[in-house]
């Protein structure tokens, strides 16, 4: 289950990995699995469209149960229709990836992130989740 001091630690860890490699500034999103947003943090000088584009990242990976490496190969021009309808607005990029339950495989949340190239984005959203002992699950059928 998606607690909130669960969500910010995973957002806490991002957040450490992207100073690690130094990414351009973040903004770090976690959703529980209904889509409900739970933790959020921007830095200083993050973009100001990087809130939506993470909340998307997130919502579209929960949406279609894949990540976003995985939303990005599906039929563009059905993404295409599907984001112009997701009422939460939804991002098929790298940056959104699942956390799974390690024992039971079940989806609890995502992580969706915004700000430097996706497969920085995706990096860190992974160290994120991974750092609390959860499963990422980026899109690539390698759920590490």
């Amino acid at each position: 289950m998606m607690t909130l001091d669960l969500a910010v630690a995973i957002v806490d860890g991002a957040l450490a990995k992207g100073a690690a490699i130094d990414c351009d500034p973040l903004t770090v999103a976690v959703l529980d699995a209904g889509g409900h947003l739970v933790a959020l943090k921007r830095q200083d000088e993050s973009g100001i469209l990087r809130v939506e584009i993470a909340v998307g990242k997130a919502y579209g990976a929960l949406g279609f149960g894949v990540g976003g490496r995985e939303l990005r190969e599906k039929n563009p021009k059905f993404m295409t229709g599907v984001v112009s309808t997701a009422p939460n607005g939804m991002v098929p990029a790298p940056g959104g990836v699942l956390i799974r339950d390690p024992k039971t495989k079940r989806i609890i949340g995502a992580c969706g992130i915004s700000g430097d190239t996706g497969e920085r984005d995706e990096e860190c959203a992974i160290a994120g989740i991974e750092g609390e002992g959860f499963t990422a699950d980026p899109g690539d059928d390698k759920a590490h």
